[in-house]
């Protein structure tokens, strides 16, 4: 059987549950200001509940008495006032007039405790002190330091009003006027001390909330620094690799030109009088077809080094591994000296991954520079790509001299690199390691001295259906 305990707790849940759609239409106001727009349903419950309670109290009153005393008919016409007025409060928050309708109704509280103790005394009031509190409590809480002072001197106000109507009617049943004002002192000082603590407990919270709001805006500043930080590092590894490719690239360039030049020569035979008209039109549609060809591979190295130069943000699109490898695997070439072997170990299933293609290709270009300048007399990078469980894995190996024990768990911080002064900038594997774990995959370096160095890149794998590709493996060696 349930506990006690767990009785009271589903039946916490239940009525929190029950309460849930009034709490949120009691938040659904157009208040900007956010700790305004927190206090507003607490506002328009203690409304509600004042502008409820108040006549009803007089209701039950005034059936168990014969007669109303002096005085008091004009107390229950402010009361009926200051709930009249709490349910306009209630409007005027659902309308967004937050902080005018709490000073409304501080207001007719001040004036009717004021109007009340000039017509009864201070005396019969002290018997109900939760006007006086009420006002203190809201104009302090919510309308501030300043508002909670101004209520402190217009309560001292009421009370001395009061006072003065007590010894007004000592003096009228010949008693002592002094005698009167007796409990004046300490009345003012009771409220002088509680306002005095409000003060300093409304100080310490709203000091608490604005170092609160400094820190959250310090902490947006920081990590909008950094996304930006994040963003020119990219960039500047992109455009490093587009200088390093910049050489090789003239020299694909200057190829594709030369064999446009080539097929622009077939024009000649236009001239030749031994070649029949036929055979010189086909001959230059074939001119035509090599010229397209070639210039389709040029427009082709193009895009791909635009989409390198753009500082474009991160757009992740389901990618085949395989085939982003296999793309740039000319890239590679140029990036490469002739002293270095490469080698691509591709299957030809899909293999697909959610990254943004450039990024994932700078990540390996970024790689492949490391291995490059860590093999200045030659050797061989390896790529292997396979599909490890649900994860796909990019292995990159080189035939370097290996990276230290030592050093190994750094290599990922920004700006630590080995390389001598002036020739490394140490973002190139800091960069590869944001991009990575940008889209929750995993980077680390397999290494030991004198061995090499295998970096290996694991990317979950995409939720899409394997797709047979044409090739069914691709293998490149130099």
């Amino acid at each position: 059987m349930p506990s006690n305990d767990d009785a009271i707790a589903a039946l916490l849940r239940r009525i929190r549950a029950a309460i849930a759609p009034a709490m949120r239409w009691l938040s659904n106001v157009p208040i900007e200001d956010p700790i305004d727009r927190r206090n507003a349903p607490t506002m328009q419950l203690l409304f509600f509940v004042f502008g409820t309670t108040l006549p009803l109290s007089w209701a039950r009153h005034l059936a168990s008495i014969t007669e109303i005393p002096k005085g008091w008919l004009l107390i229950g016409a402010m009361d009926m006032v200051t709930a009249a007025l709490a349910f306009c409060g209630i409007t005027m928050i659902r309308r967004g007039r937050f902080r005018h309708a709490v000073t409304m109704f501080v207001s007719a509280l001040l004036v009717a405790l004021f109007i009340g103790h000039l017509a009864v005394g201070f005396q019969k009031h002290a018997i109900d002190q939760t006007s006086q509190m009420l006002t203190l409590s809201i104009g302090g809480l919510v309308l501030g330091r300043r508002a909670l002072w101004g209520v402190f001197l217009a309560l001292i106000a009421a009370f001395t009003a009061g006072f003065g109507i007590d010894a007004l009617e000592a003096h009228r049943r010949g008693e002592s006027i002094e005698m009167a004002f007796h409990f004046l002192p300490s009345a003012a000082f009771s409220y002088f001390v509680v306002t005095l603590v409000l003060d300093r407990c409304i100080t310490a919270l709203r000091s608490s909330l604005s170092e609160s709001q400094e820190r959250g805006r310090e902490l947006s500043r920081e990590i909008a620094e950094r996304e930006r930080a994040q963003s020119q590092l990219v960039h500047a590894q992109k455009m490093e690799a587009v200088g390093r490719l910049a050489s090789g690239v003239a020299h694909d360039f200057n190829n594709i030109l030369g064999v446009v030049v080539g097929y622009t020569e077939a024009r000649h035979q236009l001239d030749d009088t031994d070649v029949g008209i036929k055979a010189a039109a086909y001959e230059m549609a074939d001119a035509l077809e090599g010229i397209e060809h070639t210039a389709n591979k040029g427009m082709n190295l193009t895009r791909q080094l635009l989409c390198f130069s753009r500082q474009d943000p991160s757009r992740p699109v389901i990618v085949c591994a395989g085939e982003a490898i296999r793309d740039i695997e000319p890239m590679l070439r140029r990036l490469l000296p002739r002293s270095i072997g490469l080698s691509l170990d591709v299957p030809g299933e899909a293999m697909p991954v959610h990254i943004d293609r450039g990024q994932f290709e700078l990540a390996v270009l970024n790689i492949a520079s490391n291995s490059r300048d860590a093999m200045p007399a030659g050797g061989k990078f390896h790529v292997q790509v396979r599909q490890a469980g649900a994860s796909i894995e990019i292995r990159m190996s080189d035939d370097g001299p290996g990276i230290p024990k030592q050093i190994i768990d750094r290599v990922f911080e920004p700006f630590f690199s080995t390389k001598p002064a002036g020739t490394g900038t140490g973002l190139g594997l800091a960069t590869a390691h944001a991009l990575v774990t940008a889209v929750k995959g995993r980077i680390h370096l397999e290494s030991e001295p004198g061995r090499g160095t295998t970096a290996c890149i694991s990317l979950p794998l995409a939720a899409s259906e394997p797709v047979p590709l044409a090739a069914t493996a691709y293998a490149l060696s130099t």
